[in-house]
């Protein structure tokens, strides 16, 4: 078997949909995949922050879409290939980060985490499962090192990680046999608005960072572009024989 050539060039010409593109990780990936050559869709809830993400980019169009609407997988896939025929990459990265206590835990809290976190991008590769088969292609996962191990105060956004990396795995043995690699890779602390958007104050916000940055035995929190270029790399065609895998890129927090 001819195995393609390692390198971003391998990337040229794909056509990849980056969910949760409008910041953090998911603007730094369309940013990489771009930047190698790529035609990127852009998904996320926020057009300023999408039409941000593509400015000074051509090769990325943005698309607003939630995620979590019944029509919106198969709109987004159809958008991708109206535009440019074909779908080769998709990466789910869209996500919420929730702090919930079990005393404070509520169903309506659960529903919210697994809804955007599990149901949604199940959703989302059930309708592009069609055009990857034709392009044997890829699908990237994004879970987080508290996919597979614990996160007090949070352990209901864990378990929706640790689902994540659990559908990442089967599929990978369900769609062998169509051509199709499935892999993630599980972020440890990386900047990003994600506890913002969990709606911590500032100053909560800042302690976590620095408390963070203190366990990682690298000593500092991650940059989203170092995560992208592993995002890029489990996609790359060349990747040819992996596949089920949970890549943790987290400054060696998983060894304390």
């Amino acid at each position: 078997m001819a195995v393609p050539p390692y390198g971003t060039a391998a990337l040229a010409g794909q056509v990849v949909i980056v969910t949760g593109a409008g910041s953090g990780i998911g603007r730094a990936t369309a940013h990489a995949f771009a930047d190698a050559g790529a035609h990127v869709l852009g998904v996320g809830r926020r057009k300023d922050a999408l039409e941000e993400t593509a400015a000074g980019r051509p090769r990325i169009t943005p698309h607003p879409a939630d995620l979590r609407t019944a029509d919106a997988p198969q709109e987004v896939t159809d958008a991708a290939v109206r535009r440019w025929g074909r779908l080769d990459v998709l990466v789910n990265n869209a996500g919420a980060t929730r702090l919930m206590p079990l005393a404070e835990t509520t169903a309506a809290g659960i529903v919210a985490l697994f809804e955007l976190n599990v149901t949604a991008p199940s959703l989302l590769a059930r309708a592009a499962l069609p055009q990857l088969r034709r392009r044997r292609g890829a699908i990237v996962n994004v879970s987080s090192t508290y996919g597979h191990r614990p996160l007090p105060g949070a352990a209901h956004y864990a378990a929706s990680k640790a689902a994540l990396e659990q559908l990442t795995r089967t599929w990978a043995v369900e769609l062998a046999a169509d051509g199709i690699r499935v892999n993630a890779v599980a972020p440890g602390p990386t900047e990003s608005q994600a506890l913002s958007a969990a709606g911590l104050p500032a100053a909560v916000v800042e302690q976590i960072k620095r408390e963070e940055a203190g366990r990682v035995p690298l000593g500092r929190r991650g940059e989203p572009q170092e995560i992208a270029a592993w995002i890029l790399r489990l996609a790359d065609p060349a990747a040819t024989w992996l596949t089920g895998q949970v890549l943790t890129v987290d400054g060696g927090l998983e060894l304390v």
